[in-house]
């Protein structure tokens, strides 16, 4: 398990985070509904040539929780662009996952920010997206966040595991599941679905060019969240090279294939 010893507070929110390694800046954001833990099996690979930088979303894992909080994607790449300053650092390599992958293309291409590298995979980037159980939620936030705790349970262990395309391990699942219980877990689980929007990757959408850094943009064939055909074309906006599809891997890779997101890494970032 990763640790995030560190508070930032940031637009109104206080923000977890870590940092491990050395060497030039790695900066790894995770997806939605997960938390910066999907990166416990990918960061010890780095680590011996990055300075490696995560932290939890506003609103997920263990950065603060609360009713009437902005946990869209409205406030990530804000929340992104002020850590880079905290840590003081320009150009670092990035890898980026799900509402990660808008969150570091909004922060490219709204807030200016620059990167050595991206590595981008199965992202939360062009319109439309949202599954079914989204949209019905977005409907009927209250009465999902009012569920007896069992049933929340039980659906929210669904839900996870229709990211992956092999069984998610009881570790995984404990890990993913465990910010979202309780009262106040619970309640943000539902706030974060019913605040997600495509106006906010519409917004930046049209602004996709070919990036100043190498990008790789890779897809798992098997993901039932978001179809590999998106990963196809994200890549020919913004990147010089095709869309890599991992065999054997769904939409939460860092579980069915994490050798092959610190392959595509290494393979980025060299041995520089």
């Amino acid at each position: 398990m990763l640790e995030l010893p560190y508070t930032s507070v940031i637009e109104g929110n206080a923000v977890r985070w870590g940092r491990s390694g050395s060497g030039a800046p790695l900066v790894a954001i995770h997806g939605t509904p997960f938390s910066s833990q999907v990166w416990r099996r990918i960061i010890p690979h780095l680590v011996d040539r990055r300075t490696v930088y995560y932290f939890d979303l506003v609103g997920y894992g263990q950065s603060e929780m609360r009713a009437g909080q902005d946990v869209s994607l409205a406030i990530q790449n804000k929340v992104l662009a002020a850590l880079f300053e905290e840590w003081g650092i320009s150009r670092p390599d990035v890898l980026a996952h799900d509402f990660g992958g808008a969150t570091a293309l909004r922060g490219y291409y709204l807030n200016g920010l620059r990167y050595a590298s991206l590595t981008i995979f199965d992202a939360v980037a062009l319109a439309p997206w949202g599954s079914p159980f989204v949209r019905h939620v977005r409907q009927h936030e209250a009465a999902f966040a009012g569920m007896p705790d069992y049933m929340h349970q039980a659906l929210l262990r669904a839900y996870l595991q229709t990211a992956a395309c092999n069984p998610l391990s009881d570790e995984a699942m404990h890990l993913y599941t465990s910010p979202w219980v309780g009262a106040v877990g619970q309640a943000a689980f539902y706030r974060q679905i019913a605040q997600m929007d495509e106006r906010f990757t519409d917004e930046v959408q049209g602004l996709y060019g070919a990036m100043d850094c190498p990008v790789s943009v890779l897809w798992g064939r098997e993901d039932a969240w978001i179809p590999a055909e998106k990963g196809k074309v994200l890549a020919e906006l913004i990147s010089d090279q095709p869309c890599f599809l991992v065999e054997n891997a769904g939409h939460l890779m860092q579980e069915d294939r994490p050798e092959a997101i610190v392959a595509a890494v290494l393979k980025q970032i060299g041995s520089g």
